[in-house]
């Protein structure tokens, strides 16, 4: 590999023939000479009738031009050589479980571990990374820390979270900033609501959530006189400072994670509800050990309260208004806990609205969030605590990829880009605290993030998530069109002009042999013309167009992709959550009835170029995430269908088979109601069944859902993809499969271990998304008056850089500001007033602050990148007289 040389050139330089130095894009300047020269002149003169001759040596000073050598240096950058490399950069990666992030970075060190993927926010370790020569570090922000409560009330036992108004008295008992400033060491930012603090809905509804942070300031009295008035009103008395029912101490069984700051956030709050009167069974867990209970378990059933819960963002989300719906309503995912969720209407109602994106104008969902907020907070099944500003740890020879939001593990474009800096090949270890926490499978299985990072270095996609804004870019799709209707507040989020187009019309009617719902008996889909008695119109059209070489792609079982994988991802929309059907389950029933209200339909309009249609009225207000809310692209992977995988036809009908026998359960909520195993792909006791099934399968070149399935795959293809899939786990003992960069080539659940090798066929080359550096976070500074006369108008400047240079104003969303009068109230919130390159102005007129009252006021800035969505933000005290 070349690299970039200093060359050192002596070079010639003549004014008569002056060298462009084309490396350097200047031409040097002959050099001129300042010399003393002696010069003899003769005159002849005449004196005194005499002629004489006279010699003079006359000194003067002249400027020569002369031919001298000069020493330039000359930066000289070579054409990089091309690179052939298909698939991932790497020949291996080891996923490897370490629990320990201080165990992790002692390994770093040693070179036992090349990249700790989990995002440590611990500031002691941070220190002690800083002051190592071998290791470099990345920060991220989308990680954060919650109470998880358990609202299911249990017969013949008192639980005393089925009531709301003592789970929301926790906002009140937990002092969030003694977690930030003593727990963490200052690495976290305290967090209220569901919202996450450095994303933009948070700087877009700054003034809702600074009334919901001044409400539930920590204040334990009134935490305690709730908790007092409503545990007496369930029937439990105090007894000697300690809560008792029916003559029973009140246990709350908490399970408290082990494996990072958790497990003091756990012990904080222990003893917090110690102090006022539970008895605590304190258990202490890992992921695996937890997730038995808290995910697996009936909630009914009582084996657990309270859980010290984290999540881990999937990227820069530019959209956090189903947030609602997936924290706080049944829809929200297909677990057990979940089932026993009861929001009031209210909250169920406006969740409902912003989740389908059930507005006309940007305001009407501002204010849907503002009405969401508060209802959320008195519902408190969860009470969020902090966000954490984490850093991933990595040895310097190693190049990795860290979304801003979900760090390396979480980055969805990390497994194309990671590597050893300017080699190709070689083998790296990634540790992560757990490995196979929950059963694979790509319709309902694990969503634990240590899982879905191994998941992601197997899988493709349609559209790829930019690290440092979350906007998309083609991945496997060549080009879309988004057609919407006039009226929308929606439009083009980013620069996407060159595969993203945009129009606006009067309607959109949906096409009568548009696919809208499927016929669970007879196995087909159901069309608008059959279904609607009148002409059905949407807000949103999307037309996807992939590329010819789609076809060129390739299962890891050397099954050519087809048209069917993408008919089957259609057919799995519908066929889990349809009563009726064979695959039917109830806790998905939910989630697809709220999809169908707003999916109008969808249509395949070519097969070769692959071209699809869908209808819906879930519109995008930033048009470019085609593949959220409804999965426009339809490539088989994450997305409605797949929550927590990929799949060809063939990978998923083999699970199908299994879920139309009982035998196993996609979602851990059916195999509790079952009490069957929840459906693992890649181990335990459900490999044996799902073998059986890949025999049944090949002997009858089966074909799932054939009366629609069977339109789009052929016979041959059936036997030939059979026959591949049994030579597969035949030689890898496992069935996970996909398209991506690399494969599943060993799985040692006992060890902890993980092998993903190199794909060879992957289609795209190795290099496609390189180029992604340092994300541009902008460094602001405030300046302005200390003291302000009531009545008078006041200016602050907002000095914006980055790396100190002035941040230019094109790359610039917006910046807004709040002031908190003396009593930490909003009093005034606005946005500041571009300037030039670098500078914006807060201006508060003489109104303004004529509404303001004597005393000390605080206002402060947010500010919001294009070039990143992570906004920035500072503050500044003045006195008003």
């Amino acid at each position: 590999m070349l690299r970039n040389k200093k060359l050192a050139i002596l070079m010639t330089l003549a004014l008569i023939a002056p060298m462009i130095l084309a490396a350097c894009g200047a031409t040097p300047e002959p050099e001129r000479i300042v010399e003393t020269v002696v010069v003899e002149q003769t005159k002849i003169v005449e004196k005194e009738g005499e002629v004489q001759t006279i010699v003079e040596t006359v000194v003067e000073t002249v400027e020569v031009e002369k031919e001298v050598q000069v020493e330039v240096e000359v930066e000289v950058t070579p054409t990089p050589e091309p690179v052939e490399r298909m698939g991932g950069w790497l020949d291996m990666i080891v996923f490897l479980e370490e629990p320990s992030d201080e165990a992790a970075v002692t390994r770093l060190g040693v070179g036992e571990m090349d990249v700790y993927a989990y995002d440590i926010a611990n500031a002691d370790l941070y220190q002690t990374v800083q002051g190592m020569d071998d290791l470099s570090y990345t920060f991220s922000y989308g990680s954060y820390r919650e109470l998880t409560f358990n609202p299911a009330p249990v017969e013949g036992d008192l639980n005393p979270f089925t009531s709301p108004k003592l789970r929301e008295a926790f906002h009140w008992l937990v002092d969030r900033e003694y977690i930030v400033q003593e727990i963490y060491g200052g690495l976290a930012r305290a967090r209220y609501t569901l919202l996450n603090t450095v994303f933009p809905d948070y700087a877009k509804l700054a003034g809702p959530i600074r009334e919901q942070e001044l409400k539930y300031a920590h204040d334990p009295e009134k935490a305690r006189e709730i908790i007092t008035a409503e545990m007496e009103a369930m029937g439990a008395e105090l007894v000697d400072g300690k809560w008792v029912y029916e003559g029973e101490p009140v246990d709350i069984i908490f399970i408290i994670r082990t494996e990072d700051k958790r497990r003091e956030i756990g012990d904080y709050v222990a003893n917090l509800l110690e102090e006022v009167g539970f008895t605590v069974d304190r258990q202490y867990k890992t992921g695996a050990e937890a997730s038995v209970l808290w995910v697996q378990s009936d909630p009914y059933e009582g084996l657990w309260h309270l859980y010290t819960a984290g999540w881990g963002a999937n990227f820069i989300n530019r959209d956090l208004a189903t947030n609602f719906e997936f924290f706080f309503t049944p829809r929200g995912y297909a677990l057990p806990l979940w089932q026993a969720y009861t929001p009031s209407e209210a909250l169920d109602t406006c969740s409902d609205r912003l989740n389908r994106n059930d507005f006309t104008s940007l305001d009407e969902r501002q204010a849907l969030m503002a009405e969401c907020l508060p209802l959320s907070m008195e519902d408190a099944v969860r009470v969020f605590l902090v966000d954490e500003s984490s850093f991933v740890a990595r040895r310097n020879e190693t190049e990795v990829t860290s979304d801003l939001a979900a760090a390396v593990a979480g980055a969805r474009m990390n497994p194309f880009t990671m590597r050893f800096v300017d080699e190709v090949g070689g083998a790296m270890t990634v540790g992560m605290p757990s490995i196979l926490t929950n059963p694979w499978n790509p319709v309902g299985g694990s969503n634990w993030l240590y899982d879905a990072a191994v998941q992601r270095a197997c899988q493709d996609y349609g559209m790829q998530v930019d690290p440092f804004t979350g906007l998309r870019s083609p991945q496997r799709i060549e080009r879309a069109e988004v057609t919407l209707v006039e009226g929308l507040p929606a439009g083009r989020g980013g620069e996407s002009e060159d595969w993203l187009s945009i129009e606006y019309v009067p309607e959109i009617v949906v096409p009568d042999d548009a696919w809208v719902d499927w016929d669970v008996e007879n196995e087909v889909f159901i069309t608008a013309a059959e279904k609607y008695t009148e002409t059905a119109t949407a807000l949103q059209k999307t037309v996807v167009y992939y590329p010819p070489e789609l076809y060129q792609t390739t299962w890891h079982d050397g099954s050519p992709f087809s048209v069917g994988d993408i008919v089957m991802n259609m057919i799995m929309f519908f066929a889990t959550g349809k009563e009726g059907s064979p695959i039917y389950d109830a806790s998905v029933a939910a989630d697809l009835q709220a999809d169908m209200a707003s999916l109008k339909g969808f249509r395949i309009v070519s097969t070769d170029p692959l071209v699809i249609e869908t209808y819906q009225d879930n519109y995008n207000v930033e048009a470019e995430l085609i593949d959220q809310n409804t999965e426009a692209t339809w490539y088989p992977t994450v997305g409605e269908s797949y929550q927590y995988g990929t799949g060809g036809w063939h990978s998923i009908g083999v699970g199908v088979r299994a879920e139309e026998t009982q035998e196993l359960a996609f979602t851990s909520a059916k195999s509790t109601e079952l009490e069957v195993d929840w459906m693992n792909y890649i181990g335990g006791p459900s490999l044996e069944i799902l073998a059986g099934h890949l025999i049944s399968a090949t002997e009858e070149s089966w074909i799932p859902f054939e009366p629609t399935l069977g339109q789009f795959v052929t016979g041959e293809e059936a036997t030939q993809r059979w026959a591949n899939y049994s030579e597969w786990y035949d030689r890898y003992g496992h069935f996970w499969i996909g398209t991506g960069p690399y494969y599943l080539s060993g799985v040692f659940p006992v060890e902890g271990t993980v092998i993903a090798k190199q794909n060879p066929a992957y289609i795209d080359r190795a290099d496609r998304w390189s180029g992604y550096t340092t994300p541009k976070i902008a460094e602001v500074e405030m300046d302005g008056p200390g003291r302000v006369t009531i009545g008078e108008e006041a200016v602050y400047d907002l000095y914006i850089t980055f790396q100190g240079e002035p941040y230019p104003l094109d790359e610039l969303d917006f910046v807004s500001y709040l002031v908190l009068d003396a009593t930490g109230a909003p009093a005034l919130s606005g946005t500041a007033e571009p300037v030039e390159d670098g500078l914006y102005q807060i201006t508060l007129s003489a109104e303004q602050t004529a509404d303001l009252v004597s005393g000390a006021n605080k206002i402060e800035a947010v500010v919001v990148s294009k070039a990143v969505a992570i906004p920035s933000s500072v503050s500044f005290e003045f006195v008003t007289q």
